[in-house]
This record gives structure tokens, sequence and C-alpha cells, in this order.
């Protein structure tokens, strides 16, 4: 997963309230939870209660529990973390060592433990373990090793949910189905029933009726006809419900009523009926949605949580610069209520100057509410008509041609402001490696930038820019990442563009070289794409 995400919240009860800004008894619509760098979210791991654990590369936790402060954990600088799992009020943490680390809820302490509480002697005849599996509310635990096509399982049996095959027995590490040929990808255990979901993109369940339900009733892995025609990538189990996620993107609940969850208002349900469920996706999801591969879902034992993973990551960098208001170095609105905003983009969506803004919308016994204001705000920072009346309004006043034309996207206008070196504010300083004298400033070569776009797509930069006073009107720094200026050029064009072109007089052995790092150095957004980015040039060229 790239790092950019956002996380939104739906649920039931009263839980999670420590995560949002309004204390809502019931949460019937997506919610948007403010989480502090949500955009370097690799997993999010939901626990047996109102908690949840996110991890961040490399080997950063993050816990998040009602009434305790977050709490911020590492492993030994030794261990990388290959998997993270949930087992009721116990975290697991699967290392590429092979060893098991576990975060009890209730100790809030790591430890090193067993990989299974079981007979060492069997246990060692099936390593090594390549998987693990656990249940958000379930003591279960089940994993995949070296052997072909076996799945193996431990714990309680209560309801069939380990595909024993029968009920009521506590097992040992048990080899309870053969996948026949077919990876599993995941696999995914509640208090009633455990689902998996293979490479062929089909999902099998086990276990009885809960007390949401899921229609299953059988103590063997079994395929869901509901969704037998569907290609499922995605599963996620909470405390007796599951979410599936279609390659189409499709969200499924299984084992819903129909008042449990948000779902297809066209849909005349009845709502005592136990069985599959499309669930609507936010809107904002279905706005930015770029791929097939972008939507991740999680649940807890009373929530369901959707993240997304943005590939262009351009509107989701200004979207998150828009919310933080650093930086900002002009204001627009009625006097005692300005808004703040960068100069820059403003006059680049617009093709006008602030001032001119300002008589259009405020001179002469002008008003706009505030609302009207924010609703234009949004469209030049990530394309988003949230009102479309207020907008249309806010374009005629200015005289803009409303609704925008192809030719007027955030991707175009910004990709143009690259070009516009007179409206460039600030200038990054690259060591000419021909002079030996560092001290002298005209020993540096010099590259135009835009402020703001440092401060949107570098996570090196908003740190830099954070630890100086906004009085000082910074307008230039040096780059130590010892990088040529040539790779630094292209660099910050792709920061424009999101794309990387070379001409013919450039090195493409240099740059991939140089920019291999550039995602982890200059704490980038978007590993994903500038890697793709990267391997296209790779390959055109022949690069080793």
């Amino acid at each position: 997963m790239s790092k950019s995400s956002s996380l939104y919240l739906s649920g039931s009860k009263n839980r999670y309230s420590f995560l949002i800004k309004k204390n809502k008894n019931n949460l019937p619509k997506w919610s948007e939870i403010q989480i502090k760098k949500t955009q370097t979210i690799k997993k999010l791991v939901c626990g047996g209660g109102p908690h949840f654990l996110v991890w961040k590369k490399p080997n950063k936790l993050e816990f998040y529990q009602k009434d305790i402060e977050k709490r911020k954990y590492q492993l030994p600088k030794n261990e990388t973390i290959k998997d993270i799992i949930s087992s009721r009020y116990t975290y697991l943490i699967l290392t590429e060592s092979g060893k098991v680390w576990s975060l009890a809820y209730r100790s809030l302490i790591f430890k090193e433990v067993p990989l299974l509480d079981a007979d060492q002697s069997t246990f060692e005849e099936i390593r090594p373990v390549t998987k693990i599996f656990a249940g958000v509310n379930s003591p279960n635990f089940f994993f995949v090793t070296s052997q072909p096509d076996l799945l193996y399982a431990c714990g309680k049996n209560k309801f069939g949910e380990l595909g024993l095959g029968s009920i009521g027995e506590e097992i040992k590490p048990t080899a309870v189905y053969n996948h026949k040929g077919s990876e599993i990808l995941t696999l995914s255990s509640c208090h009633f029933h455990s689902f998996l979901i293979t490479n062929k993109g089909q999902t099998f369940g086990c276990g009885q009726m809960g007390a949401n339900g899921h229609g299953v009733q059988k103590t063997v892995f079994t395929l869901i006809p509901q969704i037998k025609e569907k290609k499922v990538v995605q599963l996620a189990t909470g405390l007796c419900q599951t979410l599936v996620l279609t390659d189409q993107n499709e969200l499924y609940g299984l084992g819903f009523k129909e008042d449990f969850f948000p779902t297809d208002k066209e849909n005349n349900l009845n709502k005592n009926r136990i069985f599959s469920t499309k669930i609507n996706l936010p809107s904002f999801f279905t706005k930015y949605l770029e791929s097939k591969d972008q939507i991740r879902i999680a649940c807890g034992s009373y929530a369901r949580f959707l993240y997304l993973d943005f590939k262009n990551t351009l509107s989701q960098d200004l979207r998150l610069l828009y919310k933080s208001k650093k930086f900002c170095d002009c204001e627009i609105g009625n006097l005692g209520n300005q808004i703040p905003v960068h100069k820059n983009i403003v006059e680049c969506r617009t093709k006008l100057t602030i001032d001119q803004i300002q008589n259009k919308l405020f001179g002469e016994e002008k008003s706009i509410d505030k609302d009207q204001i924010l609703s234009f705000l949004k469209w030049i920072y990530y394309d988003e008509i949230s009102d479309f009346e207020k907008l249309e309004q806010t374009f005629d006043l200015l005289e803009l041609t409303f609704p925008p034309s192809v030719d007027n996207t955030l991707e175009k206008d910004i990709a143009q402001l690259s070009q516009d070196d007179d409206s460039k504010d600030f200038k990054i300083l690259v060591k000419n490696d021909d002079e030996e004298d560092e001290e002298e400033e005209d020993n540096y070569e010099e590259i135009p930038v835009h402020k703001f776009i440092l401060l949107a797509r570098s996570g090196l930069f908003r740190e830099m820019f954070d630890n100086v006073n906004e009085k000082d009107n910074l307008n230039k720094v040096q780059d130590y990442s010892n990088k040529s200026i040539e790779s630094l050029e292209i660099l910050i064009k792709y920061f424009y563009t999101n794309s990387i072109e070379l001409t013919a007089d450039q090195d493409p052995k240099l740059i991939v070289d140089e920019l291999s790092d550039a995602v982890e150095y200059y704490q980038l957004n978007d590993q994903n794409n500038l890697e793709n980015q990267l391997s296209i040039i790779q390959k055109k060229y022949n690069l080793n």
C-alpha cells in the first residue's frame, strides 16, 4: 500500500466518539476521522473492542483506545514487520524472521511469544509458517505453511468456526481445510463464523448463525452462494459481521440486516431476512477512485472502516494542505471573516489576482457567506464540487465559465503552473560539484519552485517549514540529498505533473538511481506512482 490514505468510520454505537468531533450516539453515515498523518498508514487492524492499531512504515505502530492517550511503539531495529493481525484483545505481529510479537490491549506492552501455544514437536513438522490469520473478537488462530494446500487452525470451535466438521471442541494445531491448489489470500474469524478468500476470488465460510447471522450454518468451509459470481479481493470480519470487496469496488456485507448498515435505498429489503447486502460507498470515494485496488476495508466490534489508497496523490496532497492552513500568504473574505489561502494556487485556478477576486466577491458592498467561500475553496484546492448551486453563484460573480471545462482541471492547472517562473516564490539551492568552496552562495545552482507545492508534496519540506517562524518569510533552502541538479529538477517537475519525462540529453540510469530513494528521503505520499514511473523508464531504456 502507498502512504496516502483517508480514514472513514461508520458504526451503530458510541464507541469511537473519541475519534470524531461530535459525540453522536449513532453514526449512520461514513464520517471522516482525524488521525495525525493518516497518509502514512500501511495497515489498520481493529481489536475486539473500541480500539485499533495503526501500522506505519517501516516498523512504527500507534495504538488508539477510548480514555487512553495514543501510544506509540516500535519493534527492535533488527526486526521487520511482515504482518499484523488481531485476536480478541491481543494484536499479533509477525516479523520477517518468523517471530511473533504480541501487544496486549490490557497491558499495552510488547512481548515476544511462541508462535503457537501447542505441542512443539508436532508443530516443528509443519514449519515454516508463511501466513497467520485470526479474528477480531475470537480466540482462534489460523495459519498456512509450506505444506501444499493445507490450512491449519487452533482454538475454540463452539459454533463450528474452525471448519473442523464439528462443534464444541477446542483443538491444538490441526489441518482443517484443503484448498486444492488455490492460494488462501486472507482469512478472518469472528465469534460465530470464519471466512476466507482465495486467489481465484472465491469466498468460503463456516460456522453457525450468530447475533446477526451470516447464513452459512456449515461446520466446514463452504462456498458462499450469494457472491459466487463475484471476484472478491478483500475481506474484513468484526464481532459478528463481515465485509467483502470485489474487484469492481463493490462492497457487500455478509449477514447484515438492512437497518444494521447503510444500504442501497432502491432495494426494498425484508429487514428480518439475513443475507449478503450491497453497501453504498461514501461519495468522496467514488469521486477519487482511479483504479481497482485503492479501497481498504476493516471491521471492529461495533464499527466498520474504509480508507482510500491514492495512486495519483496530487489532489489529496493539496486537500491536506488546504485543511492544514499552514503558511498561507493571503486571505479572502469579508473583514473579520477572512479565510487564509495560498495565493499562487488560487490565482492559478481562477486566472485572476487575489485583489480581483476580492473586488468581484466583496467589493462595493457585495458579500457572500462563509459556506459559499468554503465551497469555492474546495474546488480550488482539490476539484470538489460540494455545493453545485453555491459554486455556480461564485463563478457567476467572478465571470468564470461554469461548470469548469476539461481544460480547467486541477491537474492541468498545476502542470501549467510549473512553467510560470515569474510566480515561483521559493528556491532550492543545489551544490555545484565543480566548486570546492561550500560557503559561497555563488557555488550553488538554484531550482525555482512554488512554496505551496513543496508544502503539499513533501513531508521533509513540511517539517522544515514547521521549524521556521512563518514571519521569517523563508524563501530558499539548501538541498542536502547529494543528488544532481538534473535529478532534482525532474523530481520538482514531478511534484507538479505526477509524471517523469526525460529529454534526449538526460541520463536515465542516473535519474533512476538517484530518485529510487526519493519517496523515503523527501517523505512523499505516492510511493506506488513514483516507483511505477521509474519502472517505466527502466523498461524503456533496458536498465538493469
